[in-house]
């Protein structure tokens, strides 16, 4: 079957208000940022996401975030975006935060079928016991708390229970895909995209280059694609617009470049 889809806002074309996304990336790296505008530029609003962070450097889902389009975020860390921590402290956006490991296992648990699952991770923590602030009333209170969760003993060792993930839609970003949906991830940018696709009901890969069936060893293939449902190529402009969140040199290369 032929997964290809035209323009990036043919795409997400059925993507309705009030919709939850899983959507991948890892600060900069991996972040289906052509697929983010295209919704952006369809003016969906209300949105329920989950992924690792919400953007940055005006970047990715920062562009929905800054217009106020993000409802709830689910994730594992805010990082230097300010507007984030502003909205979700000033009590104009929920947010679940929760352990890095947890969130990877909950959106391929979630995938895979499994609707929940025990882990050590938040044991003895507001975690598992409830009292996290998930929204802020805006003068400092809290308006809505995280409820606690079922904690079981094995083994003489205590776990919580964690559910899995499942959202109405998934936006990743691979570097190679081809016509069916098998996708292929370029280093840290396989850490969540993988998983949010396995989360999504529908699947939409935006992909730096498109192959044809056959073209991908099957050994290589990071992503099988029947959990991919729409294929999106892009341009060589698009594909090669990657943000560097900091630059860092070394100084002796410094001084080296210099004198040299």
């Amino acid at each position: 079957m032929d997964k290809v889809v035209a323009t990036a806002l043919e795409a997400v074309a059925d993507v309705p208000d009030g919709a939850s996304l899983a959507v991948g990336g890892f600060g900069l790296s991996g972040v289906p940022n052509v697929l983010v505008q295209a919704l952006y530029e369809r003016g969906v609003t209300g949105l329920s996401v989950v992924s690792n962070n919400c953007g940055a450097m005006e970047s990715g889902l920062a562009v929905l975030l800054a217009a106020g389009r993000i409802a709830r975020v689910t994730g594992s860390y805010i990082g230097a975006n300010k507007e984030f921590a502003r909205q979700y402290l000033a009590g104009e956006l929920e947010v679940e935060m929760i352990p890095q490991g947890t969130l990877a296992e909950r959106l391929r648990a979630g995938g895979a079928g499994i609707p929940a699952f025990y882990t050590p991770a938040g044991v003895g923590t507001q975690v598992a016991d409830g009292g996290l602030p998930w929204r802020y009333d805006g003068e400092g209170g809290i308006a809505l708390a995280s409820p606690a969760k079922e904690v079981r003993e094995f083994d003489g060792a205590h776990y919580v229970l964690e559910r899995g993930i499942r959202t109405d839609f998934a936006l990743v970003r691979a570097a190679k895909g081809d016509r069916h949906g098998n996708l292929v991830f370029n280093r840290s940018a396989r850490n969540f995209n993988p998983l949010a696709a396995m989360a999504g009901r529908v699947t939409v890969a935006e992909v730096e280059e498109l192959l044809e069936p056959g073209e991908i060893d099957p050994d290589a293939v990071h992503l099988p694609g029947v959990f991919v449902q729409r294929v999106v190529a892009l341009t060589p402009e698009q594909a090669a617009d990657k943000k560097i969140e900091r630059r860092t040199v070394s100084a002796s290369r410094a001084e080296g470049a210099v004198s040299g």
